[in-house]
């Protein structure tokens, strides 16, 4: 069996804390999300094996089971090993188990291994490495399946129907899942499998994609603006696009780039009616192109500066 090095599959060091394994796997979701590459095959393994590394990572006790295996044989990423030397006799020779918390259906037989059923223990692993004992157990609990759907911030605000895909085993699903609108990242969504034709409950995790110029903090957004030097310095009025409507903002004179104006109320609105603040982030830019007339303005400023 292949040994999975889930720090460098999302490019991190051993010591990352949750906050950079987030960003790191944020970054590469996003790069190979499977909406982005309908028909690249490895890059939709590429994402697969993304997800299965934060699934690990970001979870404190598999993390813990994971590193202490692999800190005690010393394993590099891809060097295969029998599962049978470390206490997993069975595994893959007609051991039978329901799948319940993790969605392993998913993943690779190296996270099967670990975390595919209920009762394992690490200890199995290195008091005695006791032989012909698998140390997964097997549950008669209702199967229960786990996949992510991935969802634009302005999708979650209003909420949107969306079929995802899903493997159950060797088969192959399409779920049609209707989002409810205010829902936020990390919740998740239960489906009756029996309505698509699976045994069991299909759990969806949100996440919602940040976009160039919309991030969603809490129930806060912030929302990028490109506005002249000119505007900056002598203050305008423009209308901004918000997920609640329309608004006329007026910018203030002499403002400086990064600054934030808060607009109460016009944030994010959960599930429950909450809402957020919008915060509009400023940001000075210079126009594409410029008349004569302006170029001759600018050069006569530049002058004016380096003269002063």
């Amino acid at each position: 069996m292949e040994y999975k090095d889930y720090y460098k599959i999302l490019g991190v060091d051993k010591n990352a804390t949750k906050e950079d394994i987030k960003r790191a796997y944020r970054k590469l979701a996003k790069k190979y999300h499977p909406d982005l590459h309908p028909n690249d095959k490895e890059a939709q393994e590429k994402f697969k094996e993304i997800n299965e590394a934060y699934e690990v990572l970001s979870d404190d006790e598999k993390r813990k089971q994971y590193d202490t295996f692999g800190n005690a044989y010393n394993f590099r990423h891809g060097q295969h090993f029998d599962p049978s030397q470390f206490g997993f006799d069975n595994f893959g020779k007609g051991f039978t188990y329901t799948y319940t918390t993790d969605g392993a259906e998913n993943f690779s037989d190296f996270f099967n291994m670990f975390f595919g059923g209920k009762g394992f223990n690490l200890g199995d692993l290195f008091n005695g490495r006791k032989r012909g004992r698998n140390p997964f157990q097997a549950t008669r609990e209702r199967p229960r399946y786990e996949s992510e759907i991935y969802i634009t911030i302005e999708e979650a605000y209003n909420g949107v129907t969306k079929r995802v895909p899903l493997r159950i085993g060797s088969e192959s699903k399409t779920l049609s899942v209707k989002v409810p609108k205010g829902i936020l990242p990390g919740k998740k969504i239960k489906i009756n499998g029996e309505k698509a034709g699976i045994n069991g409950d299909v759990y969806l995790k949100v996440n919602i994609l940040e976009e160039d110029n919309l991030e969603l903090k809490g129930l806060d957004m912030y929302k990028r603006i490109d506005i002249y030097p000119w505007d900056a310095y002598f203050g305008t009025k423009i209308v901004v696009d918000t997920l609640a409507g329309r608004i006329k903002l007026s910018i203030p004179e002499k403002i400086q780039g990064g600054k934030k104006i808060r607009i109460p109320n016009k944030g994010y609105r959960d599930m429950e009616g909450k809402t957020g603040d919008l915060y509009i982030v400023v940001n000075i830019v210079n126009p594409p192109s410029l008349t004569v007339e302006q170029e001759e303005l600018y050069k006569r400023l530049k002058k004016l500066t380096m003269d002063s």
